[in-house]
């Protein structure tokens, strides 16, 4: 977080560096400041030792700073500036500097390897890790996706804090739906039971329009609710009720979803003293802990929240937060669900939140339902990069809604002459279906790239298939791997683990040089990297080495 002394130091900094022509990284001294500041009680800069360089280096920066393992030259060259200008504004003496320099160069070829040790990473960086956001450590607040939305209408840079950068695509529940959970909101109802009480009893208002103490009083005994007061400020901020002076007139008719969306903007927005998580504190870092489950976008264990709330909002330095009861309120204010040791945003929050991004201008956008897409539009759709879960309800609802020879003709008519990660993907969804879809499968036996397929389709259910030629065998063997292509870019200790468990052996790696595929030399050249076994490896590059050589003439 950025404090009046780091500000002051930075100025300094390029003061310095100007005045003795030094080219000076400051953002990345800030970055070293402001941990040191966060974590290690540095309130000045006289403060730095040696150990604070070293625990900032190899245990703060690898814990919760995301960053590439090449990055570590430049932030240690930026603590070596930070040393020199301890030194020639006279901070630290000659032997302290020395003594941190040691250091420096001890850490340097430490912090790559400490950088890139997943094992040591803070559980909500490898949250934001899996995400790829850019930055976990800025403040994520409402101001700052205002101020985000004001600097884009001046031109400005745009900042690169989490709650600024862009939001990944949602896949919103149907209106109806949304509406019915609104109306099941244990928090709103109570809302809503005390805003009937009120209008029963004929009850005015104190002079600034909230409850008189004694009709509070009253209410939190007969209803049973915790906090009236903020009931009807929240009955009111969301449309419940009309007020006018001290009069409480019925609000017929109240959108379910306008009341919710006010409710959340409520939440995160006003002054809630802690009614929304229990945790005053927390209240006011209800936005930041919304986005990061927007952001994740999937059940977040328990003890990943947790740590959050500890280090990255700074609650264990307030305290700490009780997260079982934190957990209960959200729950009870419709904005978290939990699971087996979980918790993840309901698909109303979701909503509340997708409104409140649009209000702030951060351009959130939408997944569409997949489940209601032509044949073609799914395996774009699945081929775009969804989250499994959401993939595996958008291929359930798309079965649901065909018979299985209505969904094996849609599937591998959409993917004739298609490539292969497209034909991949068709071939896995029809083969969850069973021998009712025979007759549709077997119309793809006279399709020349489909036909392999259909027939081993045909023979593991026991019906009657030809026989595949070797060839045939070779070019499937080649058409299912090249599917695999783009994850095994991305993860390649995943294929090769998966390789070794059931890859072809040498024989077959041998002859697939002769197949003609397209993807052929690319499957070759992955399998040569990838293989653990190192005769099959070598087996690989020989024949990719033929079938480069096969093109070529």
């Amino acid at each position: 977080m950025s404090i009046e002394w780091v500000n002051r130091a930075i100025d300094e900094l390029r003061a310095w560096g100007r005045a003795g022509g030094r080219d000076v990284d400051a953002d990345e001294v800030r970055l070293l400041c402001d941990y040191a500041s966060d974590y290690l009680d540095v309130n000045e800069l006289g403060d730095f030792t040696p150990a604070t360089f070293e625990e900032l280096l190899l245990n703060i920066y690898p814990r919760k700073v995301i960053a590439p393992p090449e990055s570590a030259p430049e932030t240690v060259a930026a603590a070596r500036t930070l040393v020199d200008f301890l030194l020639e504004t006279e901070e630290i003496g000659g032997k302290m500097a020395a003594r941190m320099r040691a250091t420096l160069d001890r850490i340097e070829p430490e912090m790559p390897v400490a950088l890139a040790d997943t094992s040591r990473f803070g559980m909500a960086k490898s949250l934001f890790s899996a995400m790829g956001a850019d930055a976990l450590e800025q403040d994520v607040s409402l101001p700052a996706a205002a101020e985000a939305s004001e600097a884009g209408e001046a031109g400005a840079e745009p900042c690169d804090c989490p709650g600024c950068s862009p939001l990944p695509p949602v896949r919103l529940a149907s209106r109806e739906a949304l509406a019915e959970a609104a109306l099941r909101v244990p928090l709103l109802t109570d809302a809503r039971r005390l805003v009937q009480w009120m209008l029963a009893g004929g009850r005015t208002l104190d002079p600034g329009g909230g409850l008189r103490d004694g009709d509070a009083a009253e209410a939190a005994a007969q209803l049973s609710v915790a906090a009236p007061a903020f009931l009807w400020e929240l009955a009111v901020r969301a449309g419940l009720v009309e007020v006018a002076g001290t009069a409480v007139f019925d609000a017929d008719h109240a959108d379910p979803l306008e009341v919710w969306a006010a409710a959340v903007r409520f939440a995160v927005e006003g002054d809630t003293g802690g009614h929304v998580t229990g945790e005053p504190l927390l209240d006011e870092e209800l936005y930041a802990l919304l986005d990061l489950f927007y952001r994740v976008q999937a059940p977040v264990p328990l003890d990943a929240v947790r740590e959050y709330l500890d280090d990255d909002l700074d609650m264990a330095d307030r305290g700490g937060a009780d997260l079982e009861a934190v957990a209960r309120r959200l729950v009870y204010c419709g904005l978290l669900q939990e699971g087996d040791g979980t918790l993840e945003l309901t698909p109303l929050a979701v909503w509340g939140l997708h409104e409140l991004y649009e209000d702030f201008e951060m351009e959130p956008s939408r997944l569409p339902d997949l489940a209601e897409a032509d044949a073609a539009d799914l395996i774009d759709g699945l081929l775009a990069g969804v989250l499994p879960e959401v993939a595996e309800a958008d291929i359930t609802g798309w079965l649901a809604r065909r018979t299985p020879a209505q969904a094996a003709t849609e599937l591998l008519e959409a993917v004739s002459g298609a490539p292969a990660v497209a034909r991949g993907v068709a071939v896995t969804i029809v083969d969850r279906l069973g021998a009712e879809a025979e007759e549709a499968v077997r119309a793809f036996l006279e399709d020349e790239e489909l036909r392999p397929h259909a027939a081993h389709w045909l023979t593991a259910r026991g019906l009657a298939a030809p026989a595949l030629t070797q060839d045939e065998v070779l070019w499937m063997s080649v058409d299912m791997l090249a599917l695999a292509l783009p994850a095994a870019e991305e993860d390649p200790e995943t294929f090769a683990e998966n390789m070794a468990a059931s890859g072809p052996p040498s024989h077959v790696i041998e002859e697939m040089w002769r197949v003609d595929h397209p993807d052929l030399v690319d499957v070759l050249e992955l399998l040569g990297r990838s293989l653990p076994d190192q005769n099959a490896a070598k087996a690989a590059r020989k024949a990719a080495f033929k079938a480069r050589s096969r093109a070529i003439g």
